[in-house]
């Protein structure tokens, strides 16, 4: 079954918790599926911004039903075992509709480089998957150590453990063509790939297929996300673009708000009352 869900920017209009607030109510109240957030530092327009981590645990105890989490956590800027602490917090708060989204990062300077953050992609994608080995570790509420190249942890238990079981669904972004990141996601729970200009769903098939051919039980629950812009509410336009993305083997269909998606650049004043509209709007089911 087709989830639904919103990707809203951690910055501009939305660097306002109570305005993201608003907008994870309403979702839930039209009937989306899911409520997420952009997880940046800074950026180069100078918007104002708020800690994503922050905000979804006021959205965890403002909403019920919908998902919620970050697209996506660059884990190599954060501190995993801190990250670990985090995630369960928020898991329980939210009473166990966490989901993980992370990647690399987009090593823009100044979120990486101004900050002394590394800069490397390749020792970003080593860091990344050291980190997502001491989360599950740590997340399992057992006696866990590790020795890495960019990470150790001795002897330590925490605990509780998430309210999920067997751990908090873990979704893996990249940037299609590359493959190492969608080989790295087969060994999780999801893959959301960034996707080029152009045909999207050309790419995003050839994402999906790559994907399941590097997983080790290609028939285990996995979710296979896609990224899009708002579309058209034409029930019938509407019907025919989420049938192509199920046929694909998509699950989750989450509407990325960006100003000129609604007609205002970055560095203008954003339609928040049209992004308000959209929300409301829901999706045809």
């Amino acid at each position: 079954m087709m989830r639904f869900g919103i990707d809203l920017p951690n910055f501009g209009p939305f660097s306002d918790p109570f305005v993201v607030i608003e907008f994870a109510r309403l979702a839930e109240q039209a009937g989306w599926d899911g409520f997420f957030l952009w997880d940046h530092i800074d950026r180069p327009t100078q918007h104002p911004l708020v800690d994503p981590w922050m905000t979804l645990a006021a959205v965890a105890v403002n909403t019920q039903r919908i998902k919620i989490g970050a697209l996506v956590t660059p884990l190599p800027r954060r501190r995993p075992w801190k990250v670990a602490r985090q995630a369960v917090a928020l898991d329980q708060l939210s009473r166990g509709r966490l989901i993980f989204g992370a990647g690399l990062g987009t090593g823009r300077s100044e979120e990486w480089g101004n900050f002394g953050e590394q800069t490397d992609a390749k020792a970003r994608g080593g860091m990344l998957d050291e980190g997502l080995d001491i989360l599950t570790g740590l997340w399992s509420g057992q006696p866990f150590s590790y020795t890495g190249q960019y990470y150790r942890v001795g002897g330590s238990t925490f605990t509780p453990p998430p309210v999920q079981q067997p751990r908090i669904p873990i979704w893996i972004a990249g940037a299609w063509p590359n493959k190492a990141p969608f080989r790295r996601a087969a060994r999780w729970d999801g893959m959301c790939p960034l996707l080029p200009e152009g045909n999207t769903l050309a790419h995003l098939k050839d994402a999906i297929e790559f994907t399941q051919s590097c997983r080790a039980d290609p028939a285990a629950p996995f979710d296979f996300v896609y990224i899009t812009g708002p579309v058209s509410r034409d029930p019938a336009q509407f019907a025919d673009q989420v049938a192509q993305a199920e046929a694909m083997g998509v699950t989750w269909w989450i509407e990325e708000f960006r100003a000129p998606s609604f007609g205002t650049e970055w560095t203008a004043a954003w339609d928040v009352d049209a992004m308000r509209a959209h929300v409301v709007k829901g999706v045809p089911r």
